[in-house]
């Protein structure tokens, strides 16, 4: 199972891949389609959060997408060990050769599982949507409410 959190307004495209082929991400460079999730809820919110912030996902209505991998055989699952450079697991700038080593690994297999950036015990899931059609499904999306407690009112004074 793998999860995914988009703005509402992209439900319908949660898969497409098309702000990682529009800018590039960690390991995809501009002009790959990659869709980047995570393996639980709670490392899918955060990663979401470490770019776009709480008070974004508190107010900005968004959507929680779930879905299995079919085929768990075509998942290549990455450890740090794996890595050529072990800051590519550390929080700061991307590198070319970083998204080069991901273009690959998603030209390869229809999943990859690497260690989160955020949160260094848990995984996000990558893939490209035309090397794993078909590879995923029992798709739901529900609707995102973040705990209010994450984007406290912040009062004059204290």
């Amino acid at each position: 199972m793998f999860w995914r959190l988009d703005e509402a307004r992209f439900r319908r495209t949660w898969d497409s891949g098309e702000g990682s082929y529009l800018v590039g991400g960690r390991w995809s460079s501009r002009g790959v389609r990659a869709v980047y999730a995570a393996l639980d809820p709670a490392t899918c919110i955060l990663e979401m959060a470490v770019h776009k912030t709480f008070a974004a996902l508190d107010v900005v209505p968004h959507v929680l997408t779930s879905a299995r991998i079919v085929e768990v055989s075509r998942a290549r699952v990455v450890h740090a060990a794996d890595m050529p450079n072990p800051n590519w697991l550390r929080p700061g700038a991307i590198s070319a050769g970083q998204q080069a080593f991901g273009d690959e690994l998603l030209k390869a297999h229809a999943f990859v599982l690497i260690p989160s950036v955020v949160s260094s015990h848990s995984w996000v899931v990558v893939f490209e949507p035309g090397v794993a059609e078909g590879l995923y499904g029992s798709i739901t999306q529900e609707r995102f409410a973040l705990d209010t407690r994450l984007h406290p009112l912040v009062r004059a004074g204290g």
